[in-house]
């Protein structure tokens, strides 16, 4: 009890300097938070593309049913098909009316026998999509394969670079923070020397002259993660509608109150590591 008052005495006796360091800790939990989610949100689409048809085999007027089955039970011998679902002429028809209906005219122009027939085929990994087209364009029944290998590549690429980049300004906000926060607490030893050796003169032990700081660097972390936190949750609400509408039926929204609460528990953790291991390297550096 007496270390966490001498611990808020400091505080409120160099209030910018709290601030600072309370700053640094919240940009950190902030990057930290913003990475969080696209590390979340990113999974989430990679499982959607995933689970859907992503190959799309149409079959030549000649294709019979049994040429199609044969073709369907091979796919999925190849052990890289999560599903596959067989689409006729009827149901082709269907589909494109309810994709056109406020169009009359494209309506009359299209019948059941300009529509060929169709397997839409769900891989297991987005890496399998190639194999699988390829598969597919051997048969001497398929007359055009589609699947959108640009867009599935250009995504993996995207979500890969975003985790580089946010993993490495995580790293270096959290090591600027623990030299800014060394900084600021030597600094702050520095001014109490005289006071620190009078405790010292009265028998006073060195963990007993340490605890006040490294509990000043557990407050600030503690402080900056739950600011970073809400700061990064709010901005995540508020946006949430737009990135629906954005998002376009992927279901990655709204994101689990039980993942931010994890998160939360998270950064709490890891703000009580920060501040003490930045706290006790200016103990170590200044206070001997």
């Amino acid at each position: 009890m007496k270390s966490i008052k001498t611990m808020w005495k400091h505080v409120r006796r160099s209030p910018y300097q709290a601030l600072a360091a309370i700053l640094i800790m919240s940009l950190t939990f902030l990057s930290i938070s913003f990475f969080s989610f696209v590390i979340f949100g990113s999974s989430r689409v990679i499982s959607y593309f995933e689970s859907k048809p992503q190959v799309t085999a149409f079959f030549k007027e000649d294709a019979t049913q049994e040429n199609i089955d044969g073709l369907a039970d091979a796919v999925k011998q190849s052990g890289k098909v999560a599903s596959v679902k067989f689409v006729s002429k009827q149901e082709a028809l269907e589909l494109y009316k309810r994709q056109n209906q406020d169009d009359p005219l494209l309506l009359d122009l299209v019948t059941e026998d300009i529509l060929p027939a169709s397997l839409e085929i769900a891989t297991t990994r987005i890496e399998d999509l190639n194999d699988v087209s390829t598969q597919l364009q051997q048969s001497p029944f398929v007359s055009e394969v589609v699947y959108q290998k640009d867009v599935v590549d250009t995504l993996s690429s995207w979500i890969g670079a975003l985790r580089k980049i946010g993993f490495v300004l995580t790293i270096l906000l959290a090591t600027v923070s623990v030299f800014i926060m060394v900084i600021i607490i030597g600094f702050k030893i520095s001014q109490k020397k005289d006071e620190i050796e009078v405790m010292r003169l009265l028998s006073a032990t060195k963990w007993y002259v340490r605890w006040p700081f490294l509990l000043e660097g557990i407050f600030y972390g503690v402080i900056g993660a739950l600011i970073g936190w809400v700061i990064s949750t709010g901005t995540l609400l508020y946006a949430t509608p737009l990135l629906e509408s954005f998002l376009k039926g992927i279901p990655l929204l709204p994101v689990s109150p039980l993942f931010l609460i994890v998160l939360l528990v998270a950064e709490l953790v890891l703000a009580v590591i920060l501040g003490a291991f930045s706290s006790f390297l200016a103990v170590l550096r200044y206070l001997k």
